[in-house]
């Protein structure tokens, strides 16, 4: 009997010590105990905050609050002064001349300088430093070339002509430039620090010296990282929190209970089984995330080399089914590219519900392609793999379009898995037939989908003049009509070729505490909490 008793006290002592740590990890509720203070669940181990080398989503949440580059992006996407008090714009749209602010400063308290811009550039499209992020700078001129060891740094389009004045050279007319340079690969950097410590700089407090409305006071590795708002930023008075803790944990079920706990007041992803309860609780929330996931073939690899295979294998996808009983999330069904949330400037009218709908579901005409290309209800079809990366949703997608393919085309497709790096590698490398795939705009303008298959690199292995002319016409003019004219004409040809099979665009489900206010999801997938504050 006292043996029973003493496993009943171990039981409720665990419960009690359980109770504890978890009050200790913070204060109940945001802005506890009076203080503006914002704690956000962070979904995953920031790899480096390196603006030239981050790449990931949890990277550029951290350096947008740390870090600020000539323009910040607001609530519209729309490019606003940053550190860059002004420009000007040559007639050519060749030349932009960035005046910076006279108290832009370090969060050390030294003066930010044009310098400081030109050297964070280059060092971004610098061969050594093997940015993947270098591409982003191509627009200025001799960018690319640089990066591909056929010009020198001194030929990049990028010189401080004083302390306080940029200057900067474009190859040619880019509209969306302004919205570039708030991008993280446009940050500058504190070169004196990076030069001293390579190595070390943007992965410790102790060195990481930022320009933006907060700097770093505490990095726990995996474990928490800690802001509080930087006295030094040129608009401090527009910054209302004091201090951010965002613990770290890329399990869903952790970051929920650190939501429902109070140790959190806003996070991303909650479970999809966790939706409709948050929902009523008035909770949940899903903010627009400029992406799509795809399907896409490999034009080179036989079957799919024949346009007639791919328009057939297209046309048998079901997206409705999909979205409302295997992916759910509050998913849009994607019957094009570019995804929705950019805006037309020269109609003020969203660049998608312009262009239409491109994708069209037919089964029986499916069958008719199929059949007219020599394989009548799949027979004969050489056998075609579907690629995938590992994640259970990646897994249930592709299982449910190898029963469409079956049903609809009488073609049995087999599956495979890889882990991320070597399935990210396989795609790369053309090894595939037809693999999923998704992406996430860059930056606020459709030309961050568009490029993607123009690129001679890219997945799909897809090379059409006719496309690259369009978007080759649209990258080349600041007329915001005829840009956006070509780039619907070349969208067209895409689907025309059947060089993807749009799933669903993206969106980003996040939950909030009702007295957090002041911050803006961008539709690139991270939030800007400078203007944040917890409503007392």
């Amino acid at each position: 009997m006292m043996m029973v008793y003493r496993k009943i006290w171990a039981v409720l002592l665990i419960l009690i010590l359980s109770v504890t740590v978890i009050a200790g990890c913070g204060k109940s509720g945001p802005g506890a105990g009076g203080g503006q203070i914002f704690r956000y669940a962070l979904e995953a181990e920031p790899a480096t905050l390196d603006p030239a080398k981050s790449t990931g989503i949890p990277e550029s949440m951290v350096e947008l609050q740390v870090f600020e580059g000539l323009t910040r992006l607001d609530a519209q996407e729309q490019p606003q002064p940053g550190v860059a008090e002004k420009w000007n714009i040559s007639p050519d749209g060749l030349k932009y001349t960035f005046t910076l602010r006279a108290n832009a400063k370090w969060s050390n308290g030294e003066a930010v300088t044009a310098q400081d811009f030109v050297f964070a550039w280059k060092r971004v499209l610098n061969p050594e430093t093997a940015s993947e992020n270098a591409y982003m700078l191509y627009p200025l001129k001799n960018g690319q070339a640089y990066n591909e060891n056929k010009a020198t740094a001194a030929e990049v389009g990028v010189k401080a002509l004083d302390d306080k004045t940029l200057e900067v050279t474009l190859e040619q007319p880019t509209a969306y430039f302004l919205g570039l340079t708030a991008f993280h690969a446009f940050y500058p950097v504190h070169s004196k620090t990076v030069i001293a410590q390579p190595a070390k700089w943007a992965n410790d407090v102790s060195t990481l010296i930022g320009n933006g409305p907060f700097k770093l006071t505490k990095w726990v590795h995996s474990s928490v990282i800690e802001f509080a708002k930087n006295e030094h930023y040129w608009d401090a008075s527009a910054v209302k929190l004091t201090k951010m803790e965002w613990p770290i944990s890329d399990s869903q079920t952790t970051r929920l209970a650190m939501f429902e706990n109070k140790q959190a007041d806003m996070m991303v992803e909650p479970a999809v089984v966790e939706h409709e309860r948050l929902k009523r609780d008035g909770l949940l929330k899903i903010a627009p995330y400029l992406g799509a996931y795809y399907f896409v073939f490999n034009t080179k690899a036989a079957p799919f080399d024949k346009v007639e295979i791919r328009q057939a294998f297209s046309l048998a996808v079901s997206r409705e089914p999909l979205v409302n009983n295997v992916i759910k999330g509050g998913k849009q069904p994607a019957y094009a590219w570019v995804a929705p949330g950019l805006i037309n400037k020269a109609t003020g009218k969203d660049f998608r519900a312009e262009g239409g709908n491109y994708a069209v579901e037919d089964a029986a005409q499916a069958k008719k392609l199929l059949a007219a290309a020599g394989y009548p209800d799949g027979k004969g079809l050489p056998p075609v793999t579907l690629l995938y990366n590992t994640s259970e949703l990646n897994k249930a997608v592709a299982e449910a379009v190898q029963e469409m393919w079956k049903r609809n085309l009488g073609v049995t497709v087999e599956l495979m898995n890889q882990e991320a790096k070597v399935f990210f590698g396989t795609r790369a490398a053309g090894n595939y037939q037809v693999a999923r795939a998704s992406w996430i705009a860059d930056y606020a303008d459709p030309m961050t989908f568009m490029d993607v298959f123009k690129d001679p690199t890219n997945d799909a292995k897809y090379a059409n003049p006719a496309y690259n002319d369009l978007v080759t016409k649209a990258q080349s003019t600041v007329d915001q009509a005829t840009r956006m004219q070509a780039m619907h004409e070349a969208e067209k040809i895409l689907f025309q070729d059947a060089v993807i099979i749009p799933i669903y665009y993206t969106t980003q489900p996040y939950l909030v505490r009702p007295a957090v206010k002041g911050y803006f999801w961008s539709v690139l997938g991270v939030a800007d909490f400078k203007t944040a504050y917890i409503q007392q």
